[in-house]
């Protein structure tokens, strides 16, 4: 069995740091020495930070996208072209294509692809919303679907495709620039700048 070095309190710091995707057990110790050497000046306020977003974040009903305010920030803009909506699997996708710049629209987010295996159907994404937004009318013209270049976003991209037909709506989907197997979160501007500018209509 491995010996405390320190206690209680700094061993859960490091095992909740963790747990932190990409921070591993010798990352989240460097960490954890880090905000309690700097414990006024990172520590305190970090708390603080999470504390706040803990009791204030919350999910759009709209788009699925996280804020502190519901409708969010993105769907009430109205310097954003409602005419153009982007379909994404996660919010992190919609974080990286807001880093590109490439297009100022609105956003869909799924909460993941079908994945039949791992027992993920339509029911468990955020589908059905999608369509009634485009049902009601809320003003899309065009439909961009930006999911990963991988089989479970393709599967994905064909059934959205599929309930969205007969709609007054334009889908078309990610071209050049995206790789087979990539995942927009770890592509640079540059690619989802020109990925967006190339689509296509399915």
């Amino acid at each position: 069995m491995a010996k405390s070095v320190a206690g209680p309190e700094i061993e859960k710091l490091i095992q909740l740091l963790a747990r932190v995707p990409g921070l591993g057990p010798r990352s989240a110790r460097r960490a954890a020495l880090h905000l309690i050497k700097k414990k006024e000046q990172v520590l305190a306020p970090l708390a603080e930070a999470l504390a706040a977003a803990r009791d204030s974040v919350t999910v759009c009903t709209t788009c699925g996208n996280v804020d502190t305010r519901d409708p969010c920030t993105i769907c009430t803009d109205p310097r954003r072209d409602h005419g153009t909506i982007i379909v994404v699997e996660d919010v992190s996708d919609l974080w990286a294509l807001e880093r590109a710049a490439a297009m100022n629209c609105r956003y869909h987010v799924l909460g993941g692809t079908l994945s039949p295996l791992d027992g993920i159907g339509p029911d468990d994404l955020n589908i059905k919303p999608l369509v009634e937004r485009i049902s009601a009318g809320d003003g899309a013209k065009e439909i961009i679907i930006a999911v990963n270049a991988t089989v479970e976003g393709q599967t994905t991209a064909h059934y959205i495709t599929d309930q969205l037909d007969g709609l007054d709506v334009t889908i078309t989907r990610l071209a050049h620039g995206v790789p087979v197997g990539g995942e927009l979160d770890y592509l640079d501007e540059g690619t989802l700048t020109a990925a967006l500018r190339s689509r296509t209509t399915l």
